[in-house]
């Protein structure tokens, strides 16, 4: 249930409610309202405040929670699935699936990515291919490695959750 104070408006006592996202200027001076999860709505906040993410537009689809490589297409900076196979470093990765042509919020390798699956918590991931990740790097010694990416990705913190950091890759 919304909380709301009482205020003298007009000579009238009216209740006023707080707000749980703002459109701007048009809402200074109103008082914030914590949103259903009990935290304040990004809106609400300064900018430079919030999760560091880009807006791209995503040339192909992206199931969610797989890495993404930011890379130049026509002029503009858009995302595509990292792929060790094809020589695609990971610089980020998507949350929900995204559909090709579709604007895609990418989080940079320095999070948690909340949206894998089957992970052994403590256990240490790789790149793998169409953005996928490997419980083993890639065998430098392998002849049929060659020109593919190795990439260490993170730690898993659980069966669902990459703690991710940006490593660096090699091109074997």
């Amino acid at each position: 249930m919304p909380q709301g104070f009482l205020a003298l408006v007009g000579g009238k006592v009216k209740q006023i409610f707080g707000i749980a996202t703002s459109a701007g200027a048009a809402d200074a001076g109103k008082i914030p309202a914590l949103d259903s999860a009990g935290k304040l709505d990004m809106s609400l906040m300064p900018s430079g405040i919030g999760t560091n993410t880009q807006i791209l537009n995503a040339t192909e689809a992206l199931p969610a929670g797989s890495h993404v490589q930011i890379y130049t297409n026509a002029g503009a900076a858009a995302v595509r699935l990292a792929d060790a196979a094809s020589g695609r470093e990971a610089n980020g990765y998507v949350l929900v699936a995204v559909a090709s042509s579709a604007p895609a919020t990418v989080y940079p390798l320095d999070g948690v990515n909340s949206a894998q699956t089957g992970l052994t918590p403590g256990a240490t991931y790789w790149l793998g291919n169409a953005g996928a990740t490997l419980a083993a790097p890639l065998d430098a010694t392998d002849a049929a490695n060659v020109n593919k990416v190795n990439q260490i990705l993170g730690k898993a913190k659980s069966a669902t959750e990459l703690i991710t950091d940006d490593y660096g890759f090699q091109i074997l």
